[in-house]
């Protein structure tokens, strides 16, 4: 009798152990996830998104007239008006997307839209999974996946 006693005292034992060592372990991971996790890193800049940079104006001599400077409504490309069916669309996903050049996640990816950012949805996938967006600054055309625009009145 005294042997099973025994026996389930350390059973009792190890396994209070092991539960110990476990809680002890999940409250370490919460720890250093929390700690790591409460700095995010600094958002990557890509060739894409830098701004262009504008030419330095000439300063005007004596001896150079002054060129005529252009209308404001030639200086700023025109939208291109939307095409039948077309509409105004935001990005929703938090993180942009992918802009591709074909349909599918087999489309090689030509650029990205940012979250927020005002795009043109085209036309529909005959799947309906993707759809083709121009952006409105740069009139760059290309595929992303549906579900991810929101319709702009």
């Amino acid at each position: 009798m005294r042997l099973i006693v025994n026996l389930l005292k350390f059973l009792l034992g190890f396994l209070l152990a092991l539960v110990l060592l476990g809680l002890g372990g999940y409250a370490a991971a919460q720890y250093l996830m929390l700690k790591f996790n409460a700095t995010l890193p600094e958002r990557p800049t890509f060739s894409e998104e830098q701004p262009k940079e504008s030419p330095k104006p000439v300063k005007a001599t004596a001896a150079s007239a002054p060129a005529a400077s252009p209308s404001p409504a030639a200086a700023s490309p025109s939208p291109k008006p939307l095409e039948p069916g077309a509409y105004t669309a935001r990005v929703t996903w938090s993180e942009g997307l992918v802009l591709r050049g074909a349909p599918g996640v087999d489309g090689a990816p030509i650029g990205g839209v940012d979250y927020n950012e005002q795009v043109v949805v085209i036309e529909d996938s005959a799947d309906k999974q993707w759809q083709r967006i121009r952006l409105e600054s740069s009139n760059r055309e290309g595929w992303v996946k549906a579900g991810n625009l929101a319709r702009v009145n």
